[in-house]
């Protein structure tokens, strides 16, 4: 049974654009096929909490847990993170762009799945990812024009930043479904969600 992780980002709840694509991205695969097992995780309603030494030390180091209660369950929180990215065979990020980039709630999941040994390696020419077969598919909101060649490119670190992190662990070439200019005006709102709801429903199944 195919299984899709369903991630959504924004602190705008019913009112978020990115939060609308993901929703039809995850439907339109389902349409697809209908045995898709979904498992949704809403960062902003739920959000991990930010790595802490204590948490690295122990992942990344080997260091012994103690006695600490809290840090006990933060890592079984983290441990829960890293499961549901590694099992899914698709992945579906619902990313709105605060300030340039991405929020800090979806950082502090990237900071859980970025584990060397599970999701990258160390290798005497460089790191090297490990999950090359697995289909990320991002719906992205930014509220102007920060596609290339428009006046904002440079001021553009949410795509090129996830592009960056996933091909890192290997996953080379998500895919994206873009809204930009959704804050511009509500017809350019209502013409870019147009524009990328016809996108998603020209998704194929993997």
């Amino acid at each position: 049974m195919p299984s899709l992780l369903h991630l959504d980002s924004s602190i705008l709840g019913e009112n978020s654009v990115s939060r609308a694509l993901s929703a039809a991205v995850v439907a339109r695969i389902q349409s697809l096929d209908p045995m898709t097992e979904v498992v949704y995780r809403d960062l902003a309603a739920q959000p991990i909490p930010h790595l802490s030494g204590k948490y690295v030390g122990v992942v990344r180091a080997g260091l012994d847990v103690g006695q600490d209660a809290a840090l006990k369950t933060d890592l079984a929180l983290g441990a829960n993170v890293l499961e549901e990215f590694l099992t899914a065979d698709t992945v579906v990020l619902g990313v709105a762009q605060y300030n340039f980039s991405v929020p800090s709630q979806l950082k502090a999941w990237i900071d859980r799945i970025a584990v060397p040994g599970k999701t990258f390696r160390y290798t005497e020419k460089g790191p090297e990812g490990l999950l090359g077969s697995k289909r990320v598919i991002i719906a992205l909101a930014r509220g102007g024009f920060y596609g290339p060649g428009s006046p904002a490119e440079n001021f553009e670190h949410t795509l090129s930043y996830l592009r960056s992190v996933f091909a890192f662990v290997g996953i080379v070439d998500p895919e994206v479904i873009t809204a930009d200019g959704v804050n511009i005006s509500a017809r350019q709102r209502e013409v870019s969600l147009k524009a990328a709801q016809a996108e998603i429903g020209t998704l194929a199944i993997a």
